[in-house]
């Protein structure tokens, strides 16, 4: 793996978007559609549409392509904001090219000079130092996890009432083999003062702000004392190649069973702080309420009553499931058996058991899953059911996982739109058997 990476970087010292085509190989009609966009003209626009749209899966137009990239869903466009269609979730592990995008800030970088870039490691340490991409690959064990991630925001839309922010369907989420170096490994090299509190995070993107305001940089925390520490790798590599640019080329922080706001891209600084954190990003934003399932009654928000909040890091990714099909789009036939497919997963630990229902929540029957692909992956899950007269059907599925953790019926709500988990319903079509 090391001596892979090292031919394609050392090679290619400066990666542009141009670069990425050389480098790696695409299916023909991704290719074309890369080239046009690397050649500067403007991102092309594809119309799709389903016949029955699922309210919890945007299929809003436009549809994008961005370098690297498969038609997405756009939200945004400054700062780039795309959604993974729903039908790339029926694998487990989400193709690179179909990942969803967030940034937050516009200034992302368009090249990276791979012989300039480094590592820095300051603050608190007793030996600050850097490291190159080269040393990253030579100096340290390479290790793997396959972990989602998600937004901390994914299927906003479903909030009532709304709350502002990139108002994502179910599509703010994927699966994919990580592949680095242990943050831990790194930071023993560089010594970590017994004072030490927090570690601080900071890519390589950044906002058109003035350096210390919010919109200048975007730089996360995680406390000294958290046990995620002992997990999170410095990745380089995703589904067994480089990060896409968009992605976090060409170093990403991989925090298993976190939210995605602390995996932060392009990852160029790590600094050991020796009191909290108190930048925008940690201290106002990505809050959520210190309660049962992080929920308030909006009535109170109104109300300007005091709620305490924590950041959001300071919890695990709350237990959920999807049916990915049927899809809803088209009509199925009273007494034939269709296989119903899904996916599972939860921050807290491996899924360990999810179960269908075909009557929107009164009766359920437990599905098979299929390959442990780790305790923070996608499990899938399937199984074979067959109406038994024409009309309509609420589909639906929820988890469990290793902690007992399962999904409510009930919505929530929280001004920032975090940590949706209720049970998904699927509106299906049964016609008669003619």
């Amino acid at each position: 793996m090391h001596k892979e990476f090292l031919k394609y970087f050392l090679n290619f010292p400066v990666i542009t978007r141009r670069d990425w085509l050389k480098i790696f190989g695409f299916s023909t009609l991704s290719s074309l559609a890369f080239q046009k966009s690397f050649a500067g003209e403007e991102t092309r626009k594809i119309h799709l549409s389903t016949s029955n749209p699922s309210p919890y899966w945007t299929s809003q137009n436009p549809f994008a392509y961005e370098p690297q990239k498969l038609p997405l869903i756009r939200l945004n466009d400054r700062p780039i904001v795309l959604e993974t269609p729903r039908e790339f979730f029926q694998f487990p592990f989400t193709p690179n090219a179909a990942f969803y995008v967030r940034y937050h800030l516009d200034g992302i970088p368009n090249s990276i000079d791979l012989s300039k870039w480094r590592l820095y490691l300051e603050g608190n340490f007793a030996n600050p130092i850097s490291f190159s991409f080269a040393d990253l690959l030579t100096q340290f064990d390479p290790v793997s996890v396959v972990a989602v991630n998600q937004c901390s925001g994914n299927s906003r839309s479903r909030f009532f009432p709304r709350v502002p922010g990139a108002q994502w369907g179910n599509g703010a989420m994927g699966n994919a083999k990580w592949t680095g170096v242990r943050l831990m490994d790194v930071l023993q090299k560089a010594k970590i003062k017994p004072n030490t509190v927090q570690i601080q995070f900071q890519g390589f993107d950044y906002g058109r702000s003035p350096e210390g305001t919010p919109a200048h940089a975007f730089i996360k925390s995680l406390d000294r004392n958290d046990p995620i520490l002992e997990e999170t790798i410095l990745a380089y590599a995703m589904n067994g190649e480089p990060l896409p640019l968009l992605n976090g080329f060409p170093l990403r922080l991989v925090v298993p069973g976190k939210f995605a706001t602390y995996w932060i891209k392009h990852l160029t600084w790590i600094r050991a702080l020796d009191t909290p954190d108190t930048n925008f990003w940690m201290k106002t934003a990505y809050r959520i309420p210190k309660t049962n399932r992080n929920s308030i009654a909006f009535e109170e928000y109104q109300k300007n009553t005091p709620i305490e909040t924590i950041p959001i890091g300071d919890i695990q990714m709350p237990v959920r499931s999807f049916i990915i099909q049927p899809t809803g789009d088209v009509k199925l036939v009273e007494k034939m058996e269709v296989q119903v497919k899904g996916i599972a997963f939860s921050g807290y630990g491996g899924i360990v058991k999810v179960e269908f229902s075909a009557d929107g929540g009164s009766h359920w029957q437990e599905a098979t899953l299929e390959r442990d692909l780790g305790k923070y992956s996608f499990r899938l899950w399937h199984l074979n059911w067959t109406p038994s007269k024409p009309g309509e059907y609420l589909l639906a599925s929820r988890a469990w996982d290793v902690k007992g953790n399962t999904q409510p019926t009930t919505p929530i709500w929280n001004p920032g739109g975090y940590c949706w988990n209720t049970i998904e319903i699927q509106k299906v079509w049964v016609g008669k058997y003619a």
